[in-house]
């Protein structure tokens, strides 16, 4: 009888639906452990150069040279954080106005074409982005009577801030879009014009969602490398003007990682690697900081500032006291002019990233300095590729090969944590505040610090090497927290009454969530398989640390080392003789990433045509 007792309580216990939950409790925990071993390999492989210079000498130091085995990061911090500043000033600046004229002041028919370029221009790979400001932006201020080469704060503050500035528009937008309808209505009774209203009522509303947009944009910007590595000169010292060459941390790594020892697991006996380990933990840990802000930022939600508005408080105002009455509002009518300028600036910069690519494509000598004839032929597309020319097949068909296998891993683990989130998990649990904060925070590390763990992990510590497996599951890493929000907000959009409906006909759990919830929520996880695709396309600096950048024959098999698409261009770029080649590269994925965009809108119009019905 007790034998019988105890499996028929083994069988309750590990039946179907609760192998399933645990199951999907394992797919969300798997971020935080991530993190964990992100910083744990990071911190493990820097303590040797932590040890040998010291941590606050490293830290502080001013001199970075590896002949005479002397490191500090000072100026490179300094530099990260003053290019980080002036970036998010103006890109931030940016953003938020073309926001502001997006919700309120854009018209109907503009809106939906106006958001698809904001979209393209967050989807441009920062290689691209690099390649413009080198080949295009450089030679114009040198004509303007810039210094040679032209390089320094002001180029990379104007490449960074317009790659920031779709994260911050996007964010703004839709914290616009959030505040309650009755701001406005009850603006307009007091008084106040449309454009009061939308500066000293709905914009102060909206104050916690732009501070966390503008949060996320110096993460961004303080993550960039491949665009911002090719723009600052790569100095020794502090950014000190305008075309002084300086280094950030992230430039620092990749400028010196081809010609670092390979540390060998002595602690005793660093090398250059092991400093290059520790910039890339510091970075990280600037990054917490910044994930730590947002979550503060994000639990003080109170409307209206000191900055946007005045604010009344009782007793302020003494009784009986004559007021002057004026007719104001016309800081906010110069704000209203100042947003439709803004916007048509941002139209104009996305328009001309795209089209300056493509004349580089297929006119190269139409630019300032190009010359030649375009490397754009049939035989680099699809030619055999050697050592006398390299073609796009090889490249092309790493890009797949990675797409399908990070795919494959982190689709099962983003699908299988949002349905935890989003079906079994309790609502103000620890454990899924924990769970998202991770998710964040996995979300908010730059490429690079990826591409310094995925070495460190697979490459090193697991002896892949540089090989496609080795950067598909960097790539998994990397696609994890877009899949796992996509599908999750999916799944939340799904109606209560299909799940009770189904449990009424008999189904369990488990048979609602997959025969019920998930097909109805197919169109959010198609969404984020195809941003995910799109990521993966448009990285490389993870990619180069991992996959290495040999592009000259066809992969094989996924422990083969061979470069992306994306990791092409910069092959192409870093010699500086194969501009032509760097350019018609640029506008294959630039076609790729309109395609992909494409997808998505379609996808999206289909969801709703499809609930509509």
């Amino acid at each position: 009888m007790k034998i019988a007792k105890v499996r028929e309580s083994a069988a309750d216990i590990f039946n179907r639906e609760n192998i399933a939950k645990a199951v999907f409790i394992a797919f969300a925990a798997f971020s935080i452990a991530a993190v964990f071993l992100i910083i744990g390999y990071l911190l493990y492989t820097s303590i040797p150069a932590f040890n040998e210079t010291g941590f606050f000498h490293f830290m502080f130091g001013e001199t970075w040279n590896s002949n005479k085995e002397v490191y500090g990061v000072l100026c490179m911090i300094v530099g990260t954080l003053v290019l980080t500043l002036c970036s998010v000033l103006i890109g931030g600046l940016l953003a938020v106005f073309t926001a502001v004229w997006l919700v309120f002041y854009c018209p109907k028919k503009v809106k939906k074409f106006y958001m698809q370029v904001v979209n393209l221009l967050a989807g441009i790979p920062s290689i691209v982005y690099g390649l413009f400001g080198y080949r295009i932006l450089l030679p114009v201020l040198r004509a303007m009577g810039a210094p040679e080469p032209g390089t320094g704060l002001l180029a990379s503050t104007i490449i960074l801030s317009v790659m920031i500035l779709p994260t911050i528009t996007s964010i703004t937008k839709n914290s616009l879009e959030n505040v309650p309808m009755n701001y406005y209505e009850g603006a307009l009774a007091l008084g106040c014009t449309k454009n009061q209203a939308v500066f000293k009522a709905l914009l102060p509303a909206a104050k916690s969602g732009i501070i966390s947009a503008i949060i996320l944009g110096i993460g961004r910007a303080v993550g960039e490398t491949m665009a911002v590595q090719m723009l600052v000169g790569n100095g020794s010292g502090y950014p000190s003007g305008f075309f002084a060459p300086f280094t950030t941390l992230s430039s620092n790594i990749v400028q010196n990682w081809g010609y670092a020892e390979v540390w060998n697991g002595d602690f005793s006996a660093p090398t250059q690697r092991n400093y290059l380990f520790a910039c890339g933990f510091i970075l990280l840990v600037i990054i917490l900081i910044l994930n730590l802000s947002l979550l503060l930022t994000k639990k003080n939600s109170n409307a209206g500032n000191r900055w946007f508005s005045r604010r009344f408080r009782e007793g302020n105002m003494p009784e009986n006291q004559l007021k002057n009455y004026k007719r104001t509002g016309s800081v906010q009518d110069a704000l209203w002019i100042f947003s439709w300028v803004v916007a048509v600036f941002v139209a104009f910069a996305l328009l001309a990233v795209i089209v300056l690519v493509f004349v580089g494509a297929f006119a190269p000598s139409a630019l300032p300095g190009g010359s030649g004839e375009s490397a754009l032929t049939f035989k680099f597309l699809f030619g055999k590729s050697s050592n006398a020319q390299i073609t796009l097949v090889p490249a092309t068909i790493a890009t797949l090969m990675l797409i399908g296998l990070a795919l494959l891993i982190a689709l099962p683990l983003g699908v299988g944590a949002a349905i935890y989130l989003n079906e079994y998990a309790r609502k103000g649990s620890k454990f899924v505040k924990t769970v998202r904060l991770f998710i964040d925070t996995l979300a908010g590390i730059p490429s690079i610090v990826f591409g310094i763990f995925g070495y460190v992990m697979f490459c090193s510590s697991m002896n892949m090497g540089y090989s496609l497996t080795a950067g598909s599951i960097t790539l998994a890493l990397i696609i994890l927290p877009t899949i796992i929000r996509s599908t999750e907000q999916s799944l939340s959009e799904v109606p209560d009454s299909m799940r009770e409906a189904s449990y009424a006909l008999g189904a369990g759990k488990l048979r609602t969530i997959f025969l019920v919830v998930l097909p109805q929520a197919i169109a959010g996880i198609i969404t984020a398989v195809i941003l995910s695709i799109g990521r993966i396309i448009n990285e490389s600096a993870a990619l180069i640390f991992t996959v290495g950048s040999a592009a000259t024959f066809v992969p094989l098999g996924y422990g083969d080392s061979s470069a992306s698409l994306a990791v092409l261009v910069w092959r192409f770029m870093s010699n500086g003789l194969n501009a032509n080649e760097a350019f018609a590269t640029s506008a294959v994925l630039l076609v790729l990433v309109i395609v992909l965009n494409i997808a998505v809108t379609l996808v999206e119009w289909a969801y709703r045509k499809k609930n509509k019905v």
